[in-house]
């Protein structure tokens, strides 16, 4: 796991799995970023969790992508199960939401 940034003043830990997600799927860290503090779009999930979306530009593959990330929130930290990017939107959401 790690941690370093902060996301209102809670610690964000990643899971090693989501690190690797991250950068196995080329997964800009800014997009990341901007979905942790401004998601579009959050869903509840099992055990807890919580689905955070945003639709993005994406720069390797010039194409719009929903960036979907898990995490699992406590009072001290956000925890981030994993993450990955869909070019299959209609799956997920529906734009007029």
């Amino acid at each position: 796991m790690g941690g370093g940034r902060k996301l209102s003043g809670k610690e964000i830990i990643w899971l090693e799995h989501a690190k690797q997600n991250q950068i196995d799927r080329e997964i800009p860290i800014e997009e990341i970023q901007r979905t942790l503090e401004s998601p579009t779009w959050c869903e509840s999930s099992y055990s807890g969790r919580t689905i955070l979306m945003r639709i993005y530009q994406d720069p390797t593959l010039n194409q719009e992508m929903l960036l979907r990330i898990v995490i699992e929130e406590t009072t001290d930290y956000f925890l981030i199960i994993t993450v990955y990017k869909t070019s299959n939107i209609n799956r997920y959401i529906r734009r007029n939401q």
